[in-house]
């Protein structure tokens, strides 16, 4: 096998496990972590697509032509989709940082930290897809990495086993963390453009309910911080939870973060999820990963299968047709 696959396939595993990561804003010390490793991301999705170079301007000459593959066409785009919502979660991850450019405060923060979040969330689907269209070259990479022999019936039942096993796993997880109505969150954000109130108490017009403005104080506590300010305690315990009761925001230049810390009362924050069972004290890197690298797996599941299911339905209509 070629040094470049490794490069490539070990780049891959970096870059999933560091955008689940930034999923939780205080995973791995906090904002710091959360915007420096969000600019790095970035920096590695661009070698990405450089390594890659060869096959996106082979495509790109080739995209109007009746000849090229559907697949190739939509693997093309959706990696188009996919490098746009990049570079947005970057830029706006930018304009409402709190560490690295926090003097940097540009536009409406309160409109960018709401479509930072929905973005990203839109962006852990086309994250799956993508890796969906290219599951069985890594599992033939990882068959020649192992050496392992291909066609025994009994590894393929424990991999469909496991697939399903993932598959119930984030589909929990998607249920569990309100993952949907987040990505729904994308078109509502947007829907209401900039006019969304960068002042004022209560669901800001225009934001998906649920989310909350960071730096919002609760109903009947003064207002002490405008948007694009640090949070006050109790305007900081009143963010998201992971169970996707309460909204959140994710100031920082990597993916929205999410702390499932709901308010005590006097503004202290609970160490559990909402409703204080289950939960786990403070934001474990492991459950963060188990949790994300779940929903992930389910989009990257239905992708393949559904292109296993595409293949077989072709030479079917084509002998239909004959």
């Amino acid at each position: 096998m070629k040094k470049l696959t490794y490069v490539k396939i070990t780049i891959d595993i970096l870059m999933a496990v560091t955008l689940v990561l930034l999923y939780n804003k205080r995973v791995l010390g906090g904002l710091a972590f959360h915007e420096i490793a969000g600019l790095c991301i970035g920096g590695v999705f661009l070698v990405h697509i450089l390594l890659n170079g060869r096959w996106v301007a082979t495509v790109t000459r080739k995209l109007f032509d009746r000849k090229l593959p559907g697949r190739t066409r939509f693997g093309y785009l959706l990696n188009l989709l996919l490098l746009a919502c990049m570079s947005f979660i970057i830029v706006s991850g930018i304009l409402i940082s709190e560490v690295v450019f926090r003097d940097l405060h540009m536009g409406n923060v309160g409109w960018f930290k709401g479509t930072h979040i929905a973005v990203s969330f839109l962006t852990l689907i086309i994250v799956g897809v993508h890796v969906g269209l290219h599951w069985k070259w890594l599992m033939n990479v990882g068959r020649k990495l192992f050496r392992l022999e291909k066609g025994r019936r009994t590894a393929g039942l424990l991999v469909q086993a496991a697939a399903l096993l993932v598959f119930l796993y984030g589909g929990w997880q998607i249920y569990s963390t309100g993952f949907l109505n987040r990505v729904e969150g994308v078109t509502q954000l947007f829907s209401s453009g900039q006019g969304m109130p960068g002042e004022g108490r209560g669901r800001p017009e225009g934001m998906p309910e649920g989310m909350r403005r960071e730096g919002m104080p609760p109903e009947g506590a003064a207002n002490g911080s405008g948007a694009g300010t640090a949070p006050s305690q109790a305007a900081a315990s009143s963010e998201a939870g992971v169970a996707g009761k309460d909204g959140g925001t994710g100031g920082g230049t990597g993916a929205a973060g999410f702390e499932g810390r709901p308010a005590r009362r006097g503004g202290e924050e609970s160490p559990f999820r909402e409703g204080g069972k289950g939960g786990f004290p403070g934001a474990s890197p492991w459950n963060v990963l188990l949790t994300y690298l779940g929903i992930l797996g389910v989009f990257v599941i239905l992708t393949y299968y559904a292109e296993k299911l595409l293949n077989r339905r072709k030479p079917a209509s084509s002998a239909a047709e004959v």
